[in-house]
């Protein structure tokens, strides 16, 4: 198992929400807060206390992206969620990776490897 974190969810289906807290938990990492909004996750990335960010990319009727262009100038890791019906992320976060939907525990934390490796380079 990987070392522990602590992950941001920002995600607007409670239910998905509460599988991706739950496969998180069993794979030894911390959800720290859940946001269901660009504001709400702006809100919670000031309060900080997280290692990485995982993100739907599709909020409602909101994107995702100023809240990764936030991450990104702050340097802080994200992955994109996505059940890939949406345009390619922006060039900007094309490099980020993704974490495919319908969720599966084998693919979070090579999502989150990848992520921290992608901010320490």
């Amino acid at each position: 198992m990987s070392n522990s974190r602590s992950i941001l969810v920002v995600e607007d289906e409670p239910l998905i929400a509460m599988m991706l807290e739950d496969f998180l938990e069993s794979l030894g990492h911390k959800c720290v807060a859940i946001a269901e909004s660009v504001e709400e996750a702006m809100i919670r990335i000031d309060e900080g206390g997280f290692d990485v960010a995982i993100m739907d990319v599709h909020l409602k009727n909101e994107r995702i992206w100023p809240v990764a262009d936030r991450l990104a100038q702050e340097g802080r890791p994200f992955i994109l969620a996505t059940g890939g019906h949406i345009e390619p992320p922006p060039a900007e976060h094309a490099g980020a990776p993704v974490l495919a939907k319908p969720y599966t525990v084998d693919a979070i934390d090579p999502a989150i490897n990848a992520a921290l490796a992608e901010r320490t380079l």
